[in-house]
């Protein structure tokens, strides 16, 4: 019995090694520590790995955004924030979406940017949005023309190239659930 427990213990680093989500939930944060983690994963992204901001990225749109969250489930439960973006409404039908974020280790799973893509536009369009609008890094523009956006014109913003886009709405049903949202597998493999 003590050489299967040994066994064991020796196989269990390995196996943690190889453990991967394969669900997630992309939804409205509604918890606290669901706020924070989308909060430290964009500066993760936007600060440390990319480095457009110092420090933070906090702006004034933060105050009346609605964050979104993909979250990482265990046995159905909820885990981690692994990707996050943000949408308001700057003016009544004028939508806008931005600080998408994907945890760089969660890139290649299930589609989540395009998830929170998708949940961002169809949770705006069952509130009244009659246009979506994102100021998109050059290149990401691609994955958002083949979600059905369209390219209006190059910018500059934080000194990076950056592209205007406007999501066509007909590709987005109007989603009225948005705390329970969308929930999407992994596709990634060891």
């Amino acid at each position: 019995m003590n050489a299967l427990l040994d066994a064991m213990d020796d196989a269990a680093p390995d196996q943690a090694e190889a453990y991967r989500p394969c669900e997630f939930r992309i939804k409205w944060a509604t918890a606290g520590w669901e706020q924070r983690e989308a909060m430290a994963l964009r500066r993760a992204v936007f600060c440390i790995e990319q480095g457009v901001f110092v420090g933070d990225d906090l702006d004034a749109v933060d105050a009346q955004a609605q964050t979104l969250v993909a979250v990482a489930c265990v046995a159905g439960l909820p885990d981690q924030v692994v990707g996050t973006v943000r949408i308001h409404e700057a003016e009544p039908g004028l939508w806008w979406g931005s600080r998408l974020a994907v945890h760089a280790a969660f890139r290649h799973h299930g589609r989540l940017g395009a998830t929170l893509i998708r949940l961002a536009v169809a949770s705006a369009h069952a509130r009244g949005c009659r246009v979506f609008l994102a100021h998109v890094q050059q290149q990401n523009a691609p994955m958002f023309q083949r979600l059905h956006w369209q390219a209006l014109k190059d910018e500059l913003l934080h000194g990076r190239p950056h592209v205007l886009m406007q999501a066509d709405l007909a590709a987005y049903p109007p989603c009225v659930d948005v705390y329970t949202g969308y929930v999407t597998r992994s596709t990634a493999t060891a």
